[in-house]
């Protein structure tokens, strides 16, 4: 297959902005984009190399994925091999676990499905995965996986229907895609099926022949539309945001662009000769190793600093990120790329040695708890088995469209009278578990209502978004009116996020990204829950919300270099300040809502605290555990006496 210096620079315009977005500087909100890109191009040439062999009577399995591994597994190698270090003194035991974990997808070509389960693409937390990008690599893996198979067969089997089926298997995916967009957009955005259709885009680019021969003057079309494809990728990269809903239609402007690049932008082009330029070509072909060395640096930045580092820093290490690509490529994959450098036989078994000892010290990992009899003292052992969440979680805990309905909620404990029911967004849930070890015993149960980030969106007027959200509410509403013997209703949500933002990092200070008009519509929206409760009958209690922390708990307990006996968390002063809104406005409560404040029984006159006498009373940075909550629900009791 002919080279073509022009897609070396489409891959230097897709792995840049990655980078850039990734170090979170300005301009780049959409550079995630850049991923995309990478699988229409990866698409459109394994599928030209294997058509042209196949065409030639030289195509083997073995010799395709022997290649893959030359291509591939040298310089991830060498990135996990370094990353190993960072983790260990970086880490704590909990971190160190869950990178042992993704450090298992990596090895087995699934991180994409480890990622899924546990985080976000745009959450917070995400940024600090090392390995977060690998997820990537685990889709096109599953791809050359699959995609050999199914050109072998149709060339075997149906040789003239091949564009089409390449056509008709790209639309089914994309279709997927749309369809996991509206269920479970935060795990369709790593799914295999939800992104095969861009990678097959490029296969279907391949199977047709070039737009003109080498060598002619372009017409206008081709200027067009490698103009056209330029401007694309471009709004691509400067309008798109973490709101994006991706990889559905929006993904058609990226996609789309790069395809009219690939079949227009040729070296007799003006757009395909600025991409040939040397320095986006020498760019372009570090692109990989780039790509693997980005995440780790960042990422370990953040755990060194222990928060988001200056962007002159976060600049400092891109530029680092392209110096550790060119040793890579210089010194890792051309001598392990040459066929001569090594047979096939050893190129096979050095990827089995590599994989075994990363999936060893993975597996490793994962059984220790991050190794934490080693890195972990007595007392922060103490403070992390505490630090929990409710084990009722996943089974009774609901979101998205798709969500479990109010007349399925959970009840427990098992036995006893029907008396109260929690109701409220991800912060009512170990809430409701710790209420419910208490008033077992004395013969009572409670129903069990919350939604995660869910805003009290009880009124149609008042709440133009949150579609799933505010149905939910309205039919947790209903199954509370139509329960009588359910007499106490406690209500908890994360109610500052909602009315000032600050969702994913508010401390040391918060956006204030919700405007007046939209904040007094929400805080109505709250109050007028409360009031429907109230004329229900219902003896409600409104739990406020609990101070946020710096970072998640287990964060905070080992940068405190002590035992962790008390682990402090945000200044009193700082969380006043964000709780004043609420306080302030408490007086337009009904006189017959019981208002319990976290705030008095986790924090003293100067701090708030993430731990006491070794009890973690939070399992992440905002969420209160189980035995946090149950301070919360002691006072509820004491409150409200049986």
């Amino acid at each position: 297959m002919q080279h073509r210096r022009e897609i070396d620079g489409l891959r230097a315009l897709a792995v840049l902005p990655v980078i850039l977005f990734h170090a979170g500087l300005p301009g780049f909100a959409g550079g995630f984009v850049g991923v995309d890109v990478f699988f229409v191009i990866s698409g459109y040439l394994i599928t030209s190399i294997i058509l042209a062999e196949q065409a030639a009577g030289t195509f083997t399995l073995a010799g395709f994925y022997e290649r893959r591994a030359r291509r591939l597994l040298p310089a991830l190698f060498i990135v996990l091999l370094v990353s190993l270090p960072c983790a260990w003194f970086l880490l704590t035991p909990p971190e160190l676990k869950a990178f042992a974990q993704s450090l298992i997808g990596v090895t087995v070509f699934a991180s994409n499905v480890h990622f899924a389960r546990s985080s976000g693409y745009f959450a917070t937390e995400a940024e600090s995965q090392p390995l977060l990008h690998t997820w990537s690599l685990a889709v096109e893996e599953q791809f050359y996986l699959l995609f050999p198979l199914l050109l072998l067969g149709l060339r075997r089997w149906s040789p003239g229907r091949t564009r089409a089926l390449i056509g008709a298997l790209a639309m089914a995916s994309l279709g997927s895609a749309l369809w996991g967009l509206h269920s479970s957009p935060d795990q369709v955005f790593y799914a295999m099926h939800a992104r095969g259709w861009e990678l097959l885009l490029g296969a279907w680019i391949a199977t047709r022949p070039s737009p003109q021969p080498a060598g002619e003057r372009p017409g206008l079309a081709a200027e067009a539309g490698a103009a056209t494809g330029l401007v694309l990728l471009a709004i691509s990269i400067a309008c798109f945001d973490a709101q994006t809903p991706m990889p559905g239609l929006h993904a058609l402007v990226p996609t789309l662009g790069t395809a009219l690049l690939i079949l227009h932008a040729t070296e007799t082009t003006h757009v395909g000769r600025w991409l040939g330029h040397p320095a986006l070509v020498s760019t372009g072909l570090v692109s990989y190793s780039a790509y693997l060395w980005h995440q780790p640096l960042f990422a370990f930045a953040r755990h060194a600093l222990g928060g988001p580092p200056p962007a002159a820093l976060m600049l400092t290490l891109a530029l680092a990120t392209l110096a550790l690509a060119w040793w890579t490529w210089r010194y890792v994959e051309r001598p392990f790329r040459q066929r001569g450098h090594l047979e096939r036989r050893r190129i096979f078994g050095l990827a089995i040695a590599g994989s075994t000892l990363f999936l060893a010290v993975g597996l490793a990992g994962q059984v220790t708890q991050g190794f934490m009899n080693v890195k972990a003292t007595d007392s922060q052992r103490a403070v992390l088995d505490s630090a929990k969440a409710s084990p009722r979680r996943k089974a009774c805990h609901t979101e998205g469209a798709e969500f479990l309905p109010p007349a399925q909620a959970c009840s427990y404990p098992a036995a006893g009278q029907l008396h109260w029911a929690v109701l409220g967004d991800s912060h009512a849930v170990e809430l409701a578990q710790a209420l419910a070890q208490r008033i077992g015993p004395r013969g009572e149960k409670l129903l069990h209502l919350s939604f995660s980030r869910c805003i009290p969106a009880f009124d149609e007027r008042q709440t133009p978004e949150h579609d799933a959200c505010r149905t939910w509410t309205r039919q947790a509403v209903a199954q509370l009116e139509q329960r009588a013997e359910v007499q106490r209703v406690v209500v908890v949500y994360r109610i500052n996020a909602w009315l000032f933002g600050g969702h994913e990092q508010a401390y040391p200070a918060w956006p204030d990204d919700v405007g007046p008009q939209e904040r007094e519509l929400r805080w109505k929206a709250y109050t007028n829950l409360l009031k429907h409760l109230v004329a229900q009958g219902k003896q409600v209690v409104l739990v406020l919300q609990a101070p946020e922390l710096p970072r998640r708990i287990d964060t905070l307990l080992f940068q405190t270099g002590g035992e962790g006996t008390d682990v402090p968390g945000a200044q009193r002063s700082w969380w006043d300040q964000r709780n004043r809104y609420v306080i302030s406005r408490l007086r337009e409560l009904p006189a017959e809502v019981t208002v319990v404040d976290p705030t008095a029984l986790l924090c003293d006159t100067q701090r708030c605290w993430a731990a006491r006498k070794e009890v973690g009373l939070y399992f992440d940075d905002d969420h209160l555990s189980v035995a946090g909550a149950g301070l919360v629900a002691d006072e509820i009791l004491r409150r409200l006496p049986r």
